[in-house]
């Protein structure tokens, strides 16, 4: 697959993810398992939005971008991505869930997602949009 295809692919399966993510944080009082289910959508959708990032940056010629700490901050330095920081605490957050099950950070991962992480995936979509064209 060529790379310029494969980011638009990857733009195409990370909107369907943020759907589902902006759908199940619809719930007005997530039990514990819709919660995991939420977590899950924030994994899905932050491991997706890092490899989008990837291979536009790659498809753009940048090397070096394979690490997800790394396309990150090469996004942000090009300004595909406003908020560098906010990105590498998701990067944190999703390690932290990915490996372990905590109800008390399944709560604090769900905030997180409604109120900071879900403008970012937004943003991010919004920007490779208009880079689409």
């Amino acid at each position: 697959m060529e790379p310029d295809v494969r980011w638009v692919q990857r733009l195409a399966n990370l909107k369907l993810a943020v759907q589902s993510l902006r759908e199940a944080l619809a719930l007005p009082e997530p039990d514990k398992f819709q919660r995991a289910g939420i977590v899950q959508y924030f994994e899905m959708a932050f491991e997706l939005s890092w490899n989008a990032v990837k291979d536009y940056l790659e498809s753009q010629g940048f090397e070096q971008v394979s690490s997800p700490r790394a396309a990150l901050k090469k996004a942000f330095e090009h300004g595909i991505l406003q908020d560098g920081h906010g990105w590498l605490q998701g990067l944190e957050d999703r390690n932290l869930t990915s490996h372990t099950y905590n109800e008390g950070v399944a709560r604090q991962v769900e905030d997180l997602a409604r109120y900071r992480y879900l403008p970012l995936f937004m943003a991010l979509i919004s920007e490779l949009e208009s880079r689409a064209v």
